[in-house]
């Protein structure tokens, strides 16, 4: 048994097939892979890492077997899981993951070609466990995989909790024990037992909360735009290929990018935080929905004529469209009266809540602060933006929507 001081959980005690695990490459790269990324810029002590995290995540999936008295081959098998959920994650973990899919078509929890091979597979194999089984409760396959990764999943009950302390915000505190003692099995299902509606509107309130607060805040999603436009500039350049980058550390990741003629600038204002501002900074309401459902290629022909327009190099605008306002939570389980129900038909509070999240939606327009005035005025003439109830438009083809607010305000 290996016994681990943890920030979050204290002491973590980690046997079996996952203490074997602890010191393969793929789990010691994580402690160089941070967990919030970009999002250090904004909140200067995140600087936990995916291992920190990893070891949580194993910790509550330890404690919720040993309430759902799950043992023997198959509690080592999600114990594994949980201590490998992460390990397909790229640099800067979330920040970038989105090129890399373009290129390799995979995500970070697709990890059947790790886990198969090396000393990963070689542990697993002499534990008695198949090295694909344990992928697919990663992915979230099966009735155990919801516990690794699903709607009730301790992966979300550490992060949140890690996230708040390490930020320093109040807003992630949930009561992570009372929810892995309430989970239950119901017809293959997870769910929170008899009387715990409250616990599980916790778990989506504290998302509902640090989402705006840490997750998206905008400095630490100007600077993610700027991370991914370097990012792209690299692999076009061929400084290395998606494959390579994917199982790349945050340091290597920032080597490269710094030494790379077409990401270098990009790279030093990350380092000094020289950071766009925001040109345009729309609602929800605001967008057309041809532009919410624009493919990767059009947004980047939108950038190009923005930053025509405006006349200033192509770089130094960036388009930033979020996905549409979801709550995967609310769709997490519980017993009520013996019947399992959706939070989202039970509670009251998850309305509200959507109400917010949508209010909160924002559609950004990014250059340098010296062009930033130029770029919004651009955008304006061609998107069709409208102002104040005034739409103005160019003579070009463009996407009619309205504007907010030009203004950006202070990033720290």
């Amino acid at each position: 048994m290996t016994t681990i001081k943890d920030s979050v959980h204290d002491h973590i005690e980690v046997t079996g097939v996952a203490e074997a695990l602890l010191d393969t490459p793929p789990v010691q790269r994580l402690r160089r892979v941070t967990q919030l990324g970009t999002v250090r810029l904004v909140y200067p002590s995140a600087n936990h890492t995916r291992f920190e995290h990893s070891l949580g995540v194993y910790h509550l999936a330890d404690r919720a077997l040993e309430h759902l008295a799950v043992e023997g081959q198959q509690a080592e098998r999600i114990r594994a899981a949980a201590l490998l959920h992460d390990v397909g994650h790229c640099p800067y973990s979330h920040n970038i993951e989105a090129v890399i899919h373009r290129r390799t078509g995979a995500y970070h929890d697709e990890v059947h070609d790790l886990l198969g091979q090396g000393r990963v597979a070689e542990i697993l194999v002499e534990a008695g466990l198949n090295p694909d089984r344990i992928a697919d409760l990663v992915a979230g396959d099966g009735e155990f995989g919801q516990l690794v990764s699903g709607e009730l999943d301790v992966d979300r009950m550490d992060y949140l909790v890690r996230d708040a302390h390490h930020t320093g915000v109040p807003y992630g505190t949930i009561d992570h024990e009372r929810l892995t003692r309430e989970l239950r099995f119901v017809d293959g299902q997870l769910v929170l037992d008899e009387g715990n509606v409250q616990t599980a509107e916790s778990l989506l309130l504290a998302r509902a909360l640090m989402n705006p607060t840490v997750y998206k805040h905008h400095v630490a999603r100007i600077a993610k735009a700027m991370l991914r436009q370097a990012t792209e500039r690299a692999l076009e350049a061929g400084a290395t290929d998606a494959e390579s980058l994917r199982r790349m550390d945050d340091h290597g990741f920032l080597s490269l990018l710094r030494e790379c003629d077409a990401s270098r600038e990009f790279a030093a204002s990350l380092d000094e935080r020289r950071l766009y501002k925001r040109a345009v900074w729309a609602e929800l309401d605001a967008v057309p929905e041809e532009l919410l459902d624009a493919d990767h290629d059009e947004r980047r022909r939108l950038e190009r004529e923005i930053a025509d327009n405006a006349r200033v190099d192509r770089s130094e605008v960036i388009l930033d469209v979020p996905s549409r306002p979801s709550m995967p939570e609310s769709s997490s389980r519980v017993l009520v009266n013996g019947e399992v129900r959706e939070l989202g038909a039970q509670s009251t509070l998850v309305s509200a809540l959507r109400a917010a999240q949508h209010d909160q939606w924002r559609l950004g327009i990014y250059a340098p602060e010296e062009a930033s005035e130029r770029v919004g005025e651009a955008a304006v003439r061609t998107l069709g933006l409208e102002i104040d109830g005034t739409r103005v438009r160019d003579t070009r083809p463009g996407i009619n929507a309205r504007l907010d607010e030009f203004a950006d305000p202070p990033s720290r």
